[in-house]
Formats: structure tokens, C-alpha cells, sequence
């Protein structure tokens, strides 16, 4: 009786290692798919022979939809092609001819006002509009006031009263008010009076405190760009939305606030 030479050398050893390596290689190709379910397909500024414009899904490619069940009772499907960011980039690459396009990977120049133009350092993701939430549905993020046994430490200064500054050292209005989180015991924005009887808001990571002097310092913004900072629609709450467009007008200041932060060093 002849005998198979490939089982002869076979071992439940091998068989252990084969299968392992199997179930990696899946895990993998699984995870790197579901990977795509936000933010693909990749759009390029090339286009097709037809004339329409290429997408890129690498591979594996996009998964098929999927509905996740949120706490608050809602759902969402992703992906969600109606839900892609389909908003008009302000900028142009450096090096832009009409007829042959700019060389891939050419850096973007801001065409309008690049600190609320989402270009940059000032870009930022259309998160839903509402507020990030507690457990029980209640506003993580609110004014001081409204968090019931929430203080300011004794041993920590407290800005309410002192003046904010820009980078210039230009005063733009007095804080008014702290905002806390909730879900961790930490100040997130200071509310600002500014001079035209506007309020807005300055997250508590963009500021310095000289309490001798009074004063919140700010290194990112001048004085008078504190009227650009966007609004927030409600004065007992700040939406997702709304923080990140704020904090994405203070982070572009760090480059766009005054000529001389966008040139070279040398």
C-alpha cells in the first residue's frame, strides 16, 4: 500500500501554524476594509477618459454599508456616500497652470480668508450639530453656572474678570464666563466679553495665565481678530460643530494671523 509523501511530513503542528496564519491574513484583509467605511473613497483631482472625476478605494475596497445604533436611540449608516464632505476648497496648489494642472502633492495657497476658510491648519471635520452628551443625555459641555457643585480650586486662578490679550498684547474683552466638561473635571472654554457686545468662546488650550497681572494670554490670535472667532447658537451648550470650528480659527492663527507667520524662516 503506497503511502501519501505529503501527509507523511504533515503534523498537527503544521496544520496549527497554516490555520493561524490563515486567520490572520483575514483578520487583516477584515480590518483594513472596515477601515473604509469613513473618508473613502479618496478623491483626486485627476479625471477619467469620460471626463468624470477619478476616486480612489485602494484594496480591499469600500465596504458594504452598515447601521450602527446610537445610545441616544438613533442610527447611522456608513458608508454613506449622501454624507460626504462636498465642500469647495478655498485654495489652489502653488505652481497652478490652466492647462496642465499643478504637480501632485504641490502645497495649497489660501484664496479667501484663510482662518475661517477651513484650508490648512484651519480645517476641520462637519461634525453633527449638537452637543457632545452625558450617560443620561444631558450637555457635557456647559457654563459654569449650570453645573451644579462645580467651583473653581481655591489654589488655581480664576480668569472670570481678567483680560484677554491677543499676541499683539491688544486687549479684546474680559472673560465672563468658564465652561466645564462634565465627563472630566477640567474648564474646556472661557467665555469672552468682547468690546461690541459680542460673547465667544476661547478654548482653556490656547491660553496662558499671568494671574498677577490679570491677564489670559493668547499667542495664536491678535487683538482684533477676536471679532472673527465664530459664534455658538446657544448660550447653555456648544455643539460639536461649533467647537470645531472654533478651535479650528484659533489653530490657523499659529500660521495665518499675521504675514510673517506663512513665510519661510530663512
Amino acid at each position: 500500500m503506497e503511502s501519501n509523501a505529503f501527509l507523511e511530513y504533515l503534523d498537527t503542528a503544521q496544520i496549527a501554524l497554516y490555520g493561524f496564519w490563515a486567520f490572520f491574513a483575514g483578520l487583516i484583509w477584515y480590518l483594513h476594509r472596515e477601515d473604509k467605511r469613513e473618508g473613502y473613497p479618496l478623491d483626486t483631482h485627476r479625471v477619467d477618459r469620460h471626463g468624470n472625476p477619478e476616486t480612489v478605494e485602494g484594496l480591499p475596497g469600500v465596504p458594504c454599508p452598515k447601521t450602527f445604533k446610537l445610545a441616544d436611540g438613533s442610527s447611522i449608516q456608513v458608508p454613506d456616500p449622501s454624507r460626504a464632505d462636498r465642500r469647495p476648497i478655498a485654495a489652489r496648489q502653488l505652481g497652478w497652470d490652466d492647462r496642465y494642472g499643478a504637480d501632485v502633492g504641490a502645497p495649497l495657497e489660501p484664496t479667501g480668508n484663510p482662518m475661517t476658510d477651513g484650508v490648512g491648519p484651519a480645517a476641520y471635520a462637519e461634525r453633527a450639530n449638537q452637543p457632545e452628551r452625558m450617560i443620561d443625555g444631558s450637555a457635557m459641555i456647559v457654563p459654569l453656572r449650570l453645573a451644579a457643585g462645580w467651583s473653581v480650586e481655591s489654589r488655581d486662578p480664576d480668569p472670570r474678570g481678567m483680560t484677554v490679550c491677543g499676541l499683539d498684547g491688544c486687549a479684546a474683552g474680559t472673560v465672563s464666563e468658564l465652561w466645564v466638561d462634565r465627563a472630566e473635571p477640567q474648564i474646556r472654554y472661557l467665555e469672552v466679553d468682547l468690546a461690541d457686545g459680542r460673547k465667544v468662546m476661547l478654548p482653556s488650550g490656547f491660553v496662558r495665565y499671568d494671574a498677577g497681572n490679570r491677564k489670559v494670554k493668547v499667542a495664536s490670535i491678535t487683538g482684533a481678530q477676536f471679532a472673527g472667532v465664530p459664534g455658538i447658537a446657544s448660550n447653555e451648550q456648544i455643539t460639536k460643530l461649533e467647537e470645531d470650528r472654533i478651535c479650528a480659527y484659533y489653530a490657523s492663527g499659529h500660521l495665518y494671523a499675521t504675514p510673517s507667520r506663512s513665510e519661510s524662516l530663512i
